[in-house]
């Protein structure tokens, strides 16, 4: 260490008050006792250092305390952890945070040193992590020891003969101030006053409390645990807590670092070095890295595995890639009417551009029919008794259910000059104006399920819906009547959800009414059975997912998407 350096390094160190050297010190002073380096004469520091130890030399001898100089003459090109080992060897103790300090280090680059040296083998050191907690000043609470609490600002603003409430009032945070002071008597009101509302000073000298408090803090003065809590209510202070270690010698402590070898070289076997080396271990149990890759979301994995049920069960998919519909699908063609409070802008998303499909894109023989049943009725039935408007029919909207792709599948399965019984599906996004919470959301997945034949009943329906249910592994179910303009008999399905502990509604089935399926010329002996469910609810109860916030949105943990399994879903 040249002197400069040595210079700079004492003036950062106090070896005045309460110090006792170590033998690195007394080394360094025997050996430049006899002959003191001309060039470091007019070094202050090393000057008022080498009188010390002079005098200290020769009354006592050097103590394992806190060392002035390293036990090498110049440690700027040590590596960290050897710097810790050479502190360690004059110490019985490293605080992790005092050593960063005191070197001007940064503290997780110490620690980071202080776990290199635990993990080598021959037990260096040994370490105890210690947890200190602290109080510091939030961005108010500075600014209230700069220039004064609210109260006290309000209060040094009155002038002895008051001031009017409304006036007083101007001053910024005002409102806060002026509640304080009157909790704290230090102000009073006359709303009787003949100019109005006055405030009078009521205390004759106040100090401002909360500054004197919040200095305290800043200079790590104690602060009664009452005060302490108030300050935090007003959002004055916040809690710091700093972790650190201890670190003291372990039974194979020594100075020198021997780190052992991870391979058997050529050359050690070639001069039988290998004989005097230490070797690392194997560790047979590691983990290999992971492969770097993409990941599916559970909603993903949830669905190819209803696809796969559904395959397996012989249905056929349906496309589903329009997120964009006409009223006259989504609604019209199921026999809802147009004043049905589903087709209001509270519940469904209307595009404004374009906001109106050609009517020329409707099959014209079908649309009769269809504005004939809404408005005469027909097939058994009287009807809405309303004036269809194709005006109604024609707006875009964003899908409101997938129902409006089968809609079209069975209109062009009834244009075949031969019926054939169908079994179709489909998984995709669908658009509801719901009001958000723990279960719903504006944009979900809808899963649903359409099987025409010939004398269907709603014994089939159920039957059905428990095998398909139980294939996911979800064998508690319970049925509902419900409505559904375009289903008869309808019903609600619920299942259990152990997290939530509650029934859940999973989705609605029932049987397509005649009014539906007729006017697209369905044979009158067919019968079609349906059910649709969201994709997003039966996720939740596979991976225990209370809230569909945490599924899909902003609050989405990704550890969350990298962590969960592969979705299996019970074959039965």
């Amino acid at each position: 260490m040249n002197p400069d350096e040595l210079d700079n390094f004492l003036s950062l160190r106090s070896y005045i008050n309460g110090f006792s050297y170590s033998y690195a010190d007394l080394a360094l002073f025997n050996k430049i006792k006899e002959g003191f380096p001309d060039n470091c004469r007019n070094k202050r520091n090393i000057s008022r250092w080498f009188g010390h130890i002079k005098v200290l030399s020769t009354n006592n001898k050097p103590k394992l305390s806190t060392c002035l100089i390293s036990s090498k003459s110049d440690d700027t090109d040590m590596s960290l952890d050897q710097l810790i080992l050479n502190k360690l060897a004059d110490c019985k103790e490293i605080d992790s945070l005092h050593f960063a300090s005191e070197r001007n280090l940064d503290h997780q680059k110490v620690v980071g040193a202080i776990k290199s040296l635990v993990a080598l083998p021959g037990n260096y050191v040994e370490v105890n992590q210690q947890q200190t907690s602290n109080w510091d000043l939030t961005d108010e609470g500075k600014l209230f020891m700069c220039n004064g609490s609210y109260e006290y600002i309000l209060y040094n603003s009155i002038p002895k003969d008051g001031i009017l409430q409304k006036e007083l009032m101007k001053i910024a945070n005002a409102k806060i101030g002026f509640s304080k002071a009157m909790t704290l008597g230090w102000i009073k009101i006359d709303k009787s006053h003949e100019n109005g509302p006055t405030v009078f000073r009521k205390a004759e000298n106040v100090s401002d409390v909360v500054k004197d408090l919040l200095t305290a803090i800043q200079d790590k003065k104690s602060v009664s645990d009452k005060q302490i809590q108030d300050l935090k209510k007003r959002k004055l202070i916040s809690p710091i807590i700093s972790k650190f270690y201890l670190v003291s010698k372990g039974q194979g402590f020594k100075t020198t670092i021997e780190k052992p070898e991870a391979d058997l070289t050529f050359e050690m076997l070639q001069d039988n070095s290998w004989k005097e080396k230490t070797f690392k271990e194997y560790n047979f149990s590691a983990k290999g890295s992971p492969i770097a890759s993409g990941y599916l979301h559970p909603l993903m994995k949830v669905k190819s595995e209803f696809r796969r049920i559904f395959l397996d069960m012989g249905f056929s998919e349906m496309p589903t890639s329009r997120f964009v519909e006409n009223g006259f699908w989504n609604f019209d063609a199921l026999f809802q009417p147009q004043q049905h409070p589903a087709r209001d802008a509270h519940d469904t998303f209307f595009i404004s551009d374009p906001e109106m499909t050609c009517s020329t894109q409707f099959p014209e023989d079908y649309l009769t029919r269809v504005k004939e049943t809404h408005e005469e009725g027909g097939y058994g039935s009287t009807g809405y008794n309303y004036d269809w408007k194709i005006s109604e029919a024609q707006k875009n909207i964003l899908r409101t259910h997938t129902t409006a792709v089968s809609a079209k599948m069975l209109y062009l399965l009834a244009q075949e000059k031969e019926f054939k019984p169908a079994k179709m599906f489909s998984v995709d996004r669908v658009f509801r104006n719901e009001t958000l919470d723990a279960t719903h959301l504006a944009e979900f997945h809808q899963i649903e399920g359409v099987v025409a034949d010939k004398n269907l009943t709603l014994g089939h329906l159920i039957g059905v819906l428990s095998a398909f249910f139980k294939k996911l592994g979800l064998e508690k179910l319970k049925f509902k009547p419900a409505y559904n303009p375009y289903t008869e008999p309808s019903m609600e399905i619920f299942s259990y959800h152990p997290g939530l502990k509650k029934w859940v509604e999973i989705g609605n089935s029932g049987m397509f009414r005649p009014e539906m399926l007729l006017p697209m010329g369905i044979p009158k002996d067919v019968n079609v059975i349906a059910w649709g469910l969201s994709l997003e609810r039966p996720t939740m109860i596979k991976y225990g997912i209370n809230n569909i916030r945490e599924l899909i949105g902003p609050k989405v943990n990704l550890n969350m998407i990298y962590e969960n399994p592969i979705c299996r879903l019970h074959k039965m």
